[in-house]
């Protein structure tokens, strides 16, 4: 069912987008906020490799099921909070992406919780795991098969 293999990546390829996981983890941001972007943008593209892997690992740090069985329509949810509703609101707007700048009250909305420094580390996670997932939508990776690190 892959299209490309782990084995067929070129050297290298992996483990520079791993360097880029590990300056975005070292970031002052919440790691369940980091993981919860992760797995919303992985959902509006589709990516199910990238679902199940963020499912998993918003499980093993003791993320509740019914936030994460209503990520996908936190809109209409009281579960999240005004912080969280800010990031996931950008994430959208960022992955789906036209020729216009963001929108400057989506933008301001950040601006009530984050330093820029920080939205500068949001904006690089949304936009490394939109990477993830369209390489893995390309290569087709079997979803399923992701065991979290422990």
């Amino acid at each position: 069912m892959e299209r490309i293999t782990y084995q067929d990546i070129p050297d290298g390829m992996f483990q520079k987008l791993k360097n880029i996981e590990d300056f975005i983890n070292q970031s002052p941001l919440n790691e369940s906020l980091l993981k919860l972007i992760k797995l919303r943008v992985s959902q509006i593209n589709g990516c199910a490799y990238c679902v199940d892997m963020h499912y998993k690992e918003l499980k093993h740090i003791n993320e509740t099921e019914l936030r994460l069985s209503s990520l996908v329509v936190w809109k209409e949810t009281p579960y999240f909070s005004e912080k969280e509703r800010a990031v996931l609101n950008f994430s959208e707007t960022l992955t789906q992406i036209d020729n216009t700048p963001i929108n400057n009250e989506i933008y301001k909305t950040l601006e009530d919780y984050f330093s820029k420094s920080e939205i500068c580390y949001i904006t690089l996670a949304i936009t490394q795991i939109n990477t993830w997932n369209r390489l893995m939508k390309t290569f087709l990776f079997t979803p399923g098969n992701y065991k979290v690190s422990l």
